[in-house]
């Protein structure tokens, strides 16, 4: 595993596992997702060791400090080792009431039901 002297935040991003291919790494720099110091970032821009990426992946974002360079895709234990995690801790999950839990076997719910369980869960 040679170590580079600069590398595509799209690149490294997938090789660090925050994305699960490249190209849906390339597509989430293209659409905004992915910022570099603050700044938006475009698939090839280049980092060096030290700089913060932010990357939404799904519903949460990500906040990772290059520690090193790699542009090949490494196991989970190894890719753990290129980046610091700065992401805040995921805030608990809201719980569903208990209202809006049918009973095994109960059948399909009326439509009535299914305004009240909508109107329970905040949709």
């Amino acid at each position: 595993m040679a170590e580079v002297v600069q590398a595509r935040v799209d690149a490294w991003t997938w090789a660090v596992r925050l994305f699960p291919t490249r190209s849906a790494a390339g597509a989430a720099c293209r659409g905004g997702h992915v910022r570099v110091n603050g700044e938006r970032a475009k698939p090839a821009t280049t980092l060096v060791p030290g700089d913060e990426v932010r990357a939404r992946v799904g519903d949460r974002e990500r906040v990772v400090v290059v520690q090193r360079l790699i542009v090949k895709r490494v196991g989970a234990p190894v890719a753990v080792t290129c980046y610091l995690d700065r992401t805040p801790a995921a805030p608990p999950k809201e719980h569903v009431a208990l209202a809006a839990q049918r009973d095994r076997g109960a059948g399909r719910p009326t439509k009535r039901d299914r305004r009240v369980i909508d109107r329970l869960r905040g949709r």
